[in-house]
């Protein structure tokens, strides 16, 4: 018993130390970092231009600067009970404007949920900026909570949490230069 509680840390310890190593390779500029109640964290991104499928509904590596991302995933602590530690959620409306500060001309997206074999689930969108690569510009991330034929909540979370997830949240953050990113490649 005891060494298979050793071999667990140990497993678990490589585990952590490949995760960094693969995330330390992806190029990803981090724009800003919430969390709301009850217990989700948010990370706001820029990342490299992608191939992304189908792509009836998402634009070409050619036609993209960045990749805005959003991963949404539910703490590792202080969460609600039952809560899967870390695990995507899902079902929300995510947007997006990205505002020239130069120009004022804005791209509007609606970040939509993605998955690849770096960040999982996350929700996420290709886009051209709305000006030069050089540019520094305003990103606006707005977070809709399910809508109620999404979502249907039980009485007990009722009891505790209420009707709605979390309320609608917007998040604005200035002077993000997508230069670097916009330059890179993927492999």
């Amino acid at each position: 018993m005891r060494i298979h509680r050793k071999f667990n840390k140990v497993l678990i310890s490589l585990s952590i130390c490949l995760f960094m190593t693969v995330n330390s390779f992806s190029q990803e500029l981090i724009i800003g970092e919430e969390r709301i109640e009850p217990g989700i964290i948010l990370i706001f991104e820029g990342a490299v231009k992608d191939v992304v499928m189908p792509e009836s509904n998402n634009l070409s590596v050619e036609q993209t600067n960045v990749h805005i991302e959003a991963r949404v995933n539910w703490d590792i602590t202080n969460i609600p009970y039952g809560t899967p530690p870390a695990g995507f959620v899902p079902f929300l409306k995510i947007s997006s404007i990205v505002y020239n500060q130069k120009t004022g001309l804005k791209t509007f997206i609606d970040l939509i949920p993605h998955i690849n074999l770096i960040d999982n689930f996350h929700y996420a969108r290709n886009i051209s900026l709305p000006g030069e690569i050089d540019d520094l510009y305003t990103v606006e991330f707005k977070i809709n909570p399910p809508h109620k034929f999404d979502l249907a909540f039980h009485k007990d979370w009722i009891d505790k949490y209420g009707k709605d997830l979390f309320k609608l949240n917007s998040f604005i953050y200035k002077n993000v230069d997508f230069e670097e990113i916009a330059k890179a490649n993927r492999n």
